[in-house]
């Protein structure tokens, strides 16, 4: 590189050569040729030191800023991608433990509907029995009634029917006569309805 630069260097000063001795009637100082060898040599010095300073000094700093830029961006870009997985992973726990909750409480759900029902069931059940052993126990003392109720009767028919004989009548009839006038009515008439 080095070598470029001289090369350059030199081809520049020749082609200043050729413009100065045209410029040089000019009056212009640069373009003496006098002041040639000295302008030369101090753009050498300059230009050298220059290029040292440049090549030792501010490259190095700037290729090793450039590289550590490099380095961290890459840094950052794996940290950034390995927050992008350890972000992905909690989102996926996270939708995991949603599931899961929608799982359990649908579970939970269903069981205490189960339960309720089986409860309702019970009950209901319970209930059945109970009523169903209210109604026979009804049943059983309307039947009871019924058949009591019979014997009321015609004993209550065969008092009054007593009671209206001996005051038409002005005497008294045999009770026992008209209980069992009472009776075959009685059983004429159930008689009756057993047939309808």
């Amino acid at each position: 590189m080095l070598k470029k630069i001289i090369i350059l260097v030199f081809i520049t000063c020749f082609a200043c050569f050729n413009t100065l001795f045209a410029a040089e009637s000019g009056g212009m100082p640069q373009l003496n040729p006098e002041f040639w060898i000295s302008q030369i040599f101090w753009l050498i010095i300059t230009f050298g030191i220059l290029f040292i300073i440049l090549t030792k000094v501010i490259l190095p700093k700037i290729s090793d800023n450039l590289e550590t830029r490099k380095s961290q961006i890459l840094e950052n870009i794996e940290t950034a991608d390995k927050q992008k997985e350890e972000s992905q992973k909690k989102i996926n726990e996270y939708e995991k433990i949603i599931l899961d909750s929608k799982i359990k409480a649908k579970n939970y759900f269903n069981e205490a509907r189960e339960k309720i029902l089986e409860d309702i069931n019970k009950k209901r059940n319970t209930l059945e029995k109970e009523l169903d052993e209210e109604i026979s126990s009804v049943e059983n003392e309307l039947s009871e009634f019924r058949n009591k109720s019979g014997e009321k009767i015609n004993k209550i028919a065969a008092e009054t029917s007593a009671e209206l004989i001996k005051e038409l009548i002005g005497e008294e009839v045999n009770s026992s006569s008209i209980a069992a006038i009472v009776e075959d009515q009685a059983k004429l008439n159930q008689e009756r309805k057993n047939v309808v």
